[in-house]
């Protein structure tokens, strides 16, 4: 529990403040945006995806080292777009353009107890989870791969927008052994889930993605999409697995409501289990 603050201590945040910071913010360039719309459409062909791919040198260079790790188990190296991204296929090649994208969204360095990339292998991992339990469910599995990418977004958010009390919440939160929600609510007055909200409609995510970050942690909340039960689960599963070698990781409890609505079977959990420590293996060695 974190002691009340006294008031001439309190430093808490108003949610203008945070619009007011997200508004000035660099905004996810158009070129981007569009790229990212395009993937949502299913009838989105091999060939105009190289295309795209192919002018964006970064994004070639990643998909192409993507291509020759050995989870593809390639038997020759990989040298063309086009080589790389037939072996990958359209769904994997799909989230690693994505998660390129928002991994270079907001620079967070002045939050110097910031562990940006724990914060990224955490919502990669999270992401590729959430895929595997929509494939196992038959939903649509880009949604929730994007869901997956962007649940914790609103924790950039408030590391990039106000990193000086962002510090004091981690390191609180460290030495508390509590949660990153209370602690956030303690020293800012908001936390992630609001930030990440108001991010997620101020860059026009759907209304699907914008459930998953509203949800994640309380996926029981009435009318919410069901993909933040999803999200809910896949979180609570990475935190469960350690894949993101965090030092004092805080694992959330875990809502019997979504757990239970998924209905998966154990040999089903398994499989999603080993096949999210094979991918995320995969896909960490080219977003370092």
């Amino acid at each position: 529990m974190i002691p009340p603050l006294s008031d001439k201590d309190d430093p808490h945040i108003e949610l203008e403040e945070v619009i007011r910071k997200i508004h000035d913010l660099p905004s996810l360039p158009q070129v981007e945006q569009a790229l990212l719309n395009k993937l949502n459409d299913d009838n989105l062909s091999l060939e105009q995806i190289v295309e795209k791919v192919a002018l964006d040198p970064s994004l070639a260079a990643k998909v192409l080292k993507l291509a020759n790790t050995s989870y593809y188990g390639s038997n020759s190296k990989v040298v063309t777009i086009q080589q790389a991204v037939s072996m990958l296929g359209t769904s994997h090649l799909k989230s690693l353009i994505r998660t390129s994208i928002f991994n270079k969204c907001m620079p967070s360095d002045a939050c110097h107890n910031f562990d940006a990339k724990a914060f990224w292998r955490h919502n990669i991992a999270t992401a590729i989870c959430a895929e595997l339990i929509s494939r196992t469910l038959h939903m649509k599995h880009d949604f929730a791969f994007t869901a997956g990418l962007l649940h914790d977004i609103g924790r950039l958010v408030l590391a990039s927008c106000f990193p000086e009390k962002y510090n004091q919440a981690i390191r609180c939160c460290h030495q508390k052994d509590c949660g990153m929600l209370e602690a956030e609510r303690a020293f800012l007055g908001v936390d992630h889930v609001a930030a990440g909200l108001i991010l997620a409609i101020e860059w026009q995510f759907s209304e699907a993605i914008q459930d998953a970050i509203r949800g994640h942690h309380e996926p029981a909340t009435e009318d919410l999409n069901s993909l933040a039960s999803v999200i809910h689960v896949a979180n609570a599963i990475v935190h469960a697995l350690d894949l993101c070698e965090e030092k004092n990781e805080y694992m959330p409890p875990v809502s019997d409501e979504a757990w239970n609505s998924l209905a998966l079977t154990e040999t089903q959990l398994l499989t999603i289990f080993h096949e999210t420590e094979l991918r995320f293996a995969a896909m960490n060695q080219i977003i370092q």
